[in-house]
């Protein structure tokens, strides 16, 4: 099998790079065009893609296209939509794109009857139908899960805040720390709080270890077993185990093998966005998601967003030795994305074989990394700005404020994106004192909403998961496992058993020896 580097279509690249590395390149230069901000942006709807700012003119587009057309991006993308088994190494499709069709053209009725039920659930909730213990009704919703199961929810329910519905506070639960379950459960009442456990198999040490303790807790304030069923509710494949917790069959809600856990806030682990949003907005935020996917699915190469911002990282990693991208929303509600992507990026793309073994012979995975604006330009911006190191930004920027009488405020947010896009472009130079200088010639994104609702971020989310997709055709990757993220847990259990057992203890390195030792003397 070629490598990837040693294919026609990566050789082109690599020779075309060479001219933007000449000292006397300027990006900015290619913006004596006219017409460059109209041939290098998109628009999807709402969303508006400008990548004007990148090392790209006509001629590196057309090859980057020869890549993808060489790595089959075409045929991958509809291999995915048309459930093939393209998560080869667990014989499994990857249908996450199934959980927002709509229901009309739905072609599996599990994802239909599972909304419907979450609909109702909502619902009851909503509307004091169901009531816990003491014919209380609920007023908390406690998300109890971690990874997929945790940051795509909790992400999307802050950043939806502006569309709560005021019958419930939604909180999220996560750390096995403790602390972080303590601190939530010591604002609320056992009697109006409902538990959501979050597992797909049910047995993940972090989320099985909080949902013990939250157990307790109800358990603790006098109500007895044959209550829990009015105060958890679980989504699992795992339905037995869940049984054993003490979870009434009619309140388990169903996931599937072919939904990966950083793909899954589209399924029922979004029952706490629906409790937390509504159902309707639930629903929007499913359509935006499926919009983006017609868009990934039916647009040329050329004209399609998620496949061209692949491109520009696959560019930059390949022939510009970039190791990161920084992703920067200009809005507060959106500062958990850079968290939520950090999954979404480095659980697909954190591999360095093919499902074959082969070794892939460029830079891949990168990192992701970025807190939302403005308060990154007072941090790590100046590392940006005249750092060493080469970094991408993805700038996410919203035209209309959700804060209403604040449009002045909202365009000084605005013009500090656009300033700070422009500034890693141009640079500025000092003649007088080289320290004071900013190099410029840095690379940058800009990702326009019109405003932030269900729908454009679920079509902004959409855009991103289908961007890993492309790079993971292209780099030769399966997006879809995470064998890295297993080897961790397998020996968490171990080590668990060594606090107990000395002579697990002394079978361990001498690092790990010397640090239990120190943690059981101090503890």
């Amino acid at each position: 099998m070629t490598s990837l580097t040693a294919t026609p279509a990566w050789q082109a690249l690599g020779t075309h790079s060479s001219s933007f590395k000449p000292d006397d390149f300027r990006c900015s230069d290619l913006f004596k065009e006219d017409s460059r901000f109209s041939a290098f942006s998109l628009r999807h709807e709402e969303l508006l893609l400008d990548y004007s700012k990148n090392f790209c003119t006509k001629e590196t587009l057309s090859l980057l296209l020869n890549l993808a057309q060489q790595a089959r991006v075409p045929e991958a993308i509809e291999a995915m939509f048309t459930g093939e088994e393209i998560n080869s190494t667990e014989g499994r499709a990857a249908l996450h794109t199934a959980l927002r069709t709509p229901a009309a053209s739905n072609q599996f009725p599990e994802v239909v009857a599972t909304l419907n039920r979450m609909t109702d659930f909502v619902h009851a909730i909503h509307s004091g139908e169901w009531q816990g213990c003491e014919n209380h009704r609920i007023t908390d919703v406690v998300n109890i899960g971690i990874g997929g199961s945790d940051l795509g929810p909790a992400m999307v329910t802050e950043a939806l805040g502006a569309f709560s519905n005021k019958q419930v506070n939604v909180h999220f639960v996560s750390n096995v720390d403790p602390n972080h379950l303590q601190l939530t459960l010591s604002q609320l009442s056992p009697a109006t709080t409902l538990f959501i456990i979050a597992s797909k198999s049910f047995r993940t040490l972090e989320t099985h270890e909080n949902a013990k303790s939250a157990r307790q807790w109800f358990l603790d304030a006098g109500h007895d077993e044959s209550q829990i069923a009015k105060h958890f509710v679980a989504i699992s494949t795992n339905l037995e185990a869940a049984r054993e917790f003490g979870i009434d069959g009619e309140n388990m809600f169903p996931m599937w093998d072919w939904v990966g856990g950083r793909f899954s806030l589209w399924s029922a682990i979004g029952l706490s966005i629906a409790l937390a949003i509504g159902m309707k907005n639930f629903q929007a935020l499913l359509a935006g998601a499926h919009s983006m996917d017609q868009h990934f699915r039916s647009a040329k190469l050329e004209q399609n967003m998620p496949v061209l911002m692949g491109l520009l990282t696959v560019w930059y990693t390949g022939f510009f030795d970039a190791h990161s991208t920084a992703v920067v929303p200009y809005s507060h509600p959106l500062k958990q994305l850079p968290q939520f992507l950090q999954q979404l990026y480095m659980e697909s793309l954190g591999k360095r074989t093919t499902p074959q073994g082969d070794s892939i012979d460029t830079n891949s995975g990168e990192v992701i990394w970025g807190t939302e604006g403005t308060n990154g330009q007072h941090s790590y911006f100046q590392l940006l700005h005249q750092g060493t190191e080469f970094i991408p930004v993805d700038f996410i920027a919203i035209a209309k404020s959700s804060v209403p009488n604040k449009t002045e405020q909202h365009k000084q947010l605005l013009a500090n994106c656009l300033s700070q896009s422009l500034a890693l472009m141009q640079g500025k130079h000092y003649s007088d004192n080289e320290s004071r200088s900013s190099p410029g010639n840095r690379p940058s994104n800009t990702l326009l909403l019109a405003e932030l609702t269900p729908y454009n971020l679920g079509s902004l989310l959409a855009l991103y998961e289908h961007k890993v997709f492309v790079q993971s055709v292209i780099w030769g990757i399966n997006a879809f496992d995470q064998y890295g993220v297993e080897l961790g847990k397998e020996l968490s259990r171990s080590l668990y058993g060594a606090f107990e057992n000395s002579k697990q203890r002394s079978e361990l390195d001498a690092s790990s020896q010397g640090l239990m030792q120190q943690i059981l003397e101090w503890s």
